[in-house]
């Protein structure tokens, strides 16, 4: 099992320093960013500035999208920061919900996300790429050959197959196991089907984790689950309630959803949070004293997640990556 960390873009530069460097201490081994420019400062200054202070830590945006910015311009962002970090940078990608939501523009296609995956990857490999109605092919002349590991983030049946064809590894924004199980098989049976090997294909459970008394916990990460929620409510759009393609555990706790702000996507203070009942909070993040946590996370990695990616957006981070590193991490090592 592998732990990360993940960051919104309004933590200030110093303490963002100070917590990347005390979580490579810890034995985290990755540190992601929210990719939404409008609503937090732009992620990949922010990389740069912290894989200047760590040795081993990989990076990457947790999730960027196809259509936020020209291709060419993210594979030399990707490739730059590739190169200067000795390799140590990860490309994941979603469909675009709150970056392209928040202008009032639609999501990416599952089609798109993976020809983003595929031709950025093969620039930052160096290689001669065409892509969309450029006049001319792109070649960067400085890359050096990094092959960048990519994920996709998913839920609904069609991203979890694209996620499971085209990428490295799949995002799962829960920590429930039995759905992170039924996720996760599905990508690799896609995966197989499309005559891949996925022996090394990866799972990312990313949730948040509060550490003591279960009632303060529940509402410091009563946020995520309204997150969640609004993913679940496109699937739901999409394939209706009562079908076999999405689990009715995760359909049910949305019937009483009433909406979400985008401008308060992923915070505590969205007004949208009263659809939420304590035991969702408790299935989809990781709450409690350590042996809690190492329990669910045994149960986690038997479910088939190779990564526990800790949402620090809830406060007591110090505390979070302490207890990790003193308690957690070292069972599973």
């Amino acid at each position: 099992m592998e732990f990360g960390i993940t960051f919104k873009g309004f933590i200030e530069a110093e303490r963002a320093r100070y917590l990347v460097r005390a979580a490579e201490y810890a034995g985290f081994s990755y540190c992601w960013f929210y990719d939404s420019h409008i609503l937090w400062r732009d992620c990949y200054a922010a990389i740069a500035m912290c894989m200047e202070h760590t040795t081993s830590m990989r990076f990457g945006p947790l999730v960027t999208n196809p259509d936020v910015r020209d291709w060419s311009v993210a594979a030399s962002i990707f490739g730059s920061l590739s190169k200067q970090s000795g390799g140590r940078f990860d490309l994941a990608v979603g469909r675009g919900d709150s970056s392209m939501r928040v202008m009032g523009k639609k999501p990416a296609t599952l089609k798109r996300v993976a020809e983003f995956i595929d031709k950025t990857k093969a620039m930052v490999r160096g290689e001669e790429v065409t892509y969309g109605e450029i006049p001319a092919a792109v070649k960067f002349p400085w890359a050096v050959g990094h092959d960048m590991p990519s994920w996709i983030a998913a839920y609904g049946p069609l991203a979890l197959k694209t996620a499971g064809e085209h990428a490295d590894g799949v995002v799962l924004q829960i920590a429930d196991p039995g759905l992170c199980k039924w996720f996760t098989d599905q990508c690799l049976e896609a995966g197989r089907a499309a005559g891949k090997d996925m022996d090394n294909y990866r799972s990312m459970a990313a949730a948040p984790a509060y550490f003591g008394d279960k009632r303060r916990a529940i509402e410091k990460v009563k946020w995520f689950p309204a997150m969640v929620g609004n993913h679940v409510a496109d699937i739901v759009e999409k394939y209706g309630a009562d079908s076999d393609k999405v689990p009715a555990s995760l359909t049910a706790y949305i019937e009483k959803r009433r909406g979400y702000d985008y401008s308060k996507h992923g915070q505590a203070d969205n007004p949208y949070l009263d659809f939420i009942t304590d035991e969702v909070v408790e299935s989809f993040c990781v709450l409690g004293e350590p042996e809690d946590h190492v329990r669910k996370l045994h149960e986690l990695e038997a479910a088939g997640v190779t990564q526990f990616n800790i949402y620090l957006d809830s406060g007591d981070e110090e505390e979070i990556i302490a207890n990790y590193g003193r308690h957690v991490i070292p069972e599973f090592r």
